[in-house]
């Protein structure tokens, strides 16, 4: 996940490689030797005098860096090396590679480091660098109200700044990085709630069809299994044909129970055996499954909306496959509006490249994700943190 932003942004870290050095070398070299002789040498004198000032003016503004000031630039620079691609073989450059060396002379980054170190940076200057990082994060399935929210994030922090030289890179990506959080919210320990939540906690999930709702129960059930927490499953998907069987399966190889009615049966009626069950058997958890509807279908939700009136759901989760993009951020958004979630469960994020859904979905719904699905295994269900996101592009 990740994949293609994480290349972008590492891109416009970038050093020269040593293909440009060598390139850049020559090209010196070739101006020195049109030079007169009886001038080199004082022109070669001048270069160090300007060499040395530049060396004791970096060397002064260090001093007065904090240690945490230090410890960004740091930082920056490990992302940077990182980003190196060195050319272990001299080859043609491809367009491809022609292209990003272009970009590269005026990417986000490079226009934002130049205009700040010399004058304060303006609102115009900050919207004509902003252009490039706003259709990357576009190419990438970042929602426009997310885009917006960096936008805003970032011009509050640099907009009239002026800083050292030395200083903008690490400055810069710090803003970056405080922008990507603000879109992020941390989800709630799920342990602790149902620890500390009345007995049984219910648990409903919903989406629309094929996102891997009733693999997500399944992973959900297993880890409540590894943490010594009772649970018992709810099949109130009576309508997909085959959706009970798959959930008796998954019960059986779990080890869990399943109750469940005849295809046809009221959802309602099923959730509400499975919630009395537990009460029975003092089970800790129940997870209630429901057949995948469009929020469109007004008859559909109103039959959600009376599983919940009898259920009683201490959370409702909304499943969608993160590789949908915008199209999962409008799904979360409209079942907010309908019947209202409480967190988010984003299946297939392992196989997302772009991963704007993971960067958009909270900052629309104003509500936290709580797993990432990362694959087809009941242990592959990854908890969702700030600090993972960060991670995963690079900048942690």
């Amino acid at each position: 996940m990740f994949d293609f932003l994480k290349k972008k942004i590492a891109s416009w870290l970038k050093k020269p490689t040593e293909e440009k050095k060598e390139k850049q070398s020559k090209e010196k070299k070739n101006k020195k030797e049109k030079v007169k002789v009886g001038d080199r040498g004082r022109k070669k004198e001048e270069k160090n005098v300007e060499k040395k000032k530049k060396v004791e003016k970096i060397e002064e503004n260090e001093k007065t860096l904090t240690k945490d000031e230090k410890e960004t630039i740091a930082k920056t620079e490990e992302i940077i090396k990182e980003a190196e691609t060195p050319l272990s073989v001299v080859k043609e450059k491809t367009s491809e590679e022609k292209i990003e060396e272009k970009e590269e002379k005026g990417n986000f980054f490079t226009r934002l480091i130049k205009k700040i170190s010399t004058s304060k940076l303006s609102e115009e200057d900050f919207d004509g660098a902003f252009q490039d990082l706003e259709i990357t994060l576009l190419e990438n399935n970042v929602a426009l109200e997310a885009v917006d929210k960096i936008r805003d994030s970032l011009s509050s922090k640099l907009i009239g700044q002026q800083m050292k030289k030395i200083e903008a890179p690490a400055r810069i990506l710090e803003a970056l990085k405080e922008a990507i959080l603000s879109l992020l919210i941390e989800p709630p320990s799920i342990i602790e709630q149902i620890k500390n939540g009345e007995k049984p906690f219910v648990i409903i999930f919903f989406g629309i069809n094929g996102t891997g709702k009733t693999t997500s129960i399944a992973k959900v059930a297993h880890m409540l299994k590894e943490k010594g927490i009772s649970c018992v499953l709810s099949a109130s998907d009576t309508f997909r044909a085959a959706s009970i069987e798959q959930l008796r399966i998954h019960g059986s190889q779990l080890g869990i129970q399943v109750i469940s009615q005849d295809y046809g049966s009221d959802p309602a009626a099923v959730a509400f055996d499975a919630v009395q069950y537990a009460k029975t058997h003092s089970i800790k958890v129940v997870l209630i499954d429901t057949a995948g509807r469009m929020y469109t279908k007004a008859n559909l939700m109103k039959e959600m909306e009376k599983i919940i009136r009898v259920a009683k759901p201490n959370l409702k989760i909304f499943v969608g496959e993160s590789i949908t993009g915008n199209d999962v951020i409008l799904q979360a958004k409209k079942f907010e509006e309908t019947i209202g979630i409480d967190g988010i469960i984003l299946s297939k994020a392992d196989i997302d490249e772009k991963a704007g859904a993971i960067l958009s979905v909270s900052h629309v719904t104003k509500k936290p994700i709580y797993f990432l699905g990362t694959g087809q295994g009941y242990g592959d269900l990854e908890l969702f943190t700030k600090k993972t996101v960060l991670k995963n592009l690079g900048l942690e």
